[in-house]
């Protein structure tokens, strides 16, 4: 179970994050960005690798990029985020924050920006700084929208409270992209 907690004046209120199965992939934002790389995709023009996020609840990965191809696994978490490392055809070849990955079909995935808090615990700043008030803490696991990112800092939104947290506390957006206000 992963833990969400909104910090107000004197009174911390808890909202369990429903984690169901696996965790894995996610499209690239529509924001612009600062491409790390030179590389396009053949069939979108769009950097490789980027990230997106997951359009649904339900994602087949498949072992090559067709019908024809075996699931692997089933990436069951809407939003998650995940990199496109590669296409062919209306198939995207992803990976997870784990590098685990396979092909999956276009329409699965969407540009909305998503980061997965990946250190143990991270507290929501109000602004981007380490010795910010902190308006809310989030657990390993959670899944934030990514907002606006700085060169060492993201805006994120997690269950309509906002905050900074550090890049290195999530995955999600490259080290040296900036994007948004």
């Amino acid at each position: 179970m992963w833990i969400f907690a909104r910090v107000s004046p004197g009174i911390a209120t808890l909202h369990v994050a429903l984690a169901l199965v696996i965790a894995l992939a996610g499209p690239v934002g529509a924001r612009a960005q600062t491409v790390v790389g030179d590389a396009v995709g053949p069939e979108t023009n769009l950097p490789i690798p980027r990230f997106v996020s997951l359009r649904g609840g339900e994602v087949n990965v498949r072992r090559g990029p067709g019908l024809d191809y075996r699931i692997d696994w089933v990436f069951q978490r809407r939003g998650l985020p995940v990199r496109v490392i590669d296409e062919y055809g209306n198939w995207r070849r992803i990976a997870d924050s784990d590098d685990a990955g396979g092909w999956v079909y276009h329409a699965l995935l969407t540009a909305k920006r998503m980061a997965l808090i990946t250190a143990p615990e991270v507290h929501f700043r109000a602004e981007p700084e380490e010795s910010a008030a902190a308006t809310a803490k989030a657990e390993q696991g959670v899944v934030t929208h990514l907002l606006q990112c700085q060169p060492d800092w993201c805006r994120v939104e997690a269950e309509g409270t906002e905050g900074w947290v550090r890049k290195t506390a999530i995955w999600g957006v490259e080290p040296g992209e900036v994007f948004g206000d």
